[in-house]
């Protein structure tokens, strides 16, 4: 089967301004040639300015909206973001389980402007449920560290904390820690691969130029479903994680100069080529 005959789903929340959540994995998918269908677990009240209220979808009906969307299209790549609720991510979990295809886990702790958008009961049901059935794991830093508890910023320390998730979750292949919000004071955004490597974990480093612009919302929805299109392409984590991390580099910078909303504002996914 090529890769134009096959179909990602993104189950995440909706974002009625289009710069996050399913908006943008949808936009993202269309403007990477990829088929992209969409199960929606939340509902919000949001703007560039800011999320307002969240009204969780019933765990049923997400759970009827992804089996009936893996009963009819060629799904091969099911990228999942904010689920809200552990009742949530249970019902997600259920559907992944019984998935013979690549799960991409994007683990949405909280948004930008620091509205939490999953419950800390729904941490540990996301990590049993969710992150066990996943093939790659995509978190900024902060969500790194209520993973793990790491306290710590160091390389090294970050490639021992990939090597107890690796442990943990044996269907893991790949980590990515996104660097922008590592260490937001260097002019250079550094992005780190883990790979399985047997029994040892290999690192592969991405650097980019820092982009100053205030167009940054969904970025890491855009990251994390460009790593699913291009893995659909590729089948290689590496060739993926590196085309993604150029693909969002290339967003921001097209986007600095254009003006969208009253607060941080979206990426514009239409001015790729």
């Amino acid at each position: 089967m090529t890769a134009d005959s096959r179909a990602i789903l993104s189950v995440a929340g909706s974002d009625p301004s289009g710069g996050a959540g399913i908006q943008a994995d949808l936009k993202t998918f269309a403007s990477l040639g990829v088929y992209g269908g969409a199960a929606i677990s939340c509902l919000t009240v949001q703007n560039s300015l800011g999320i307002y209220r969240i009204q969780p979808v019933a765990p049923e009906l997400v759970k009827e909206q992804i089996n009936q969307v893996l009963a009819d299209l060629p799904v091969s790549h099911i990228k999942t973001g904010m689920l809200g609720t552990p009742e949530v991510a249970e019902a997600v979990g259920e559907c992944l389980a019984g998935f013979d295809g690549t799960v991409i886990c994007d683990p949405v702790l909280k948004a930008s402007d620091g509205h939490d958008l999953l419950t800390p009961a729904g941490l540990f049901v996301l990590a049993d449920r969710i992150i066990a059935n996943a093939a790659a794991l995509t978190p900024n830093f902060q969500e790194f560290q209520a993973l793990t508890g790491l306290d710590s910023r160091n390389d090294e320390d970050i490639t021992a904390a990939c090597a107890g998730i690796f442990s943990r979750y044996p269907r893991l292949e790949a980590i990515i820690v996104k660097g922008g919000h590592r260490r937001e004071e260097l002019p250079i955004v550094t992005d780190l691969l883990f790979l399985r490597d047997g029994r040892k974990v290999r690192a592969v480093k991405a650097e980019r130029k820092r982009v100053e612009t205030v167009n940054s919302h969904g970025t890491g929805c855009t990251f994390a479903s460009a790593l699913a299109a291009y893995h659909l392409k590729t089948g290689d984590w590496q060739q993926a994680f590196q085309l993604a991390g150029d693909y969002v580099g290339k967003l921001l910078r097209l986007s600095a100069a254009r003006r969208m909303g009253h607060g941080t504002g979206p990426l514009w996914h239409h001015l790729i080529k």
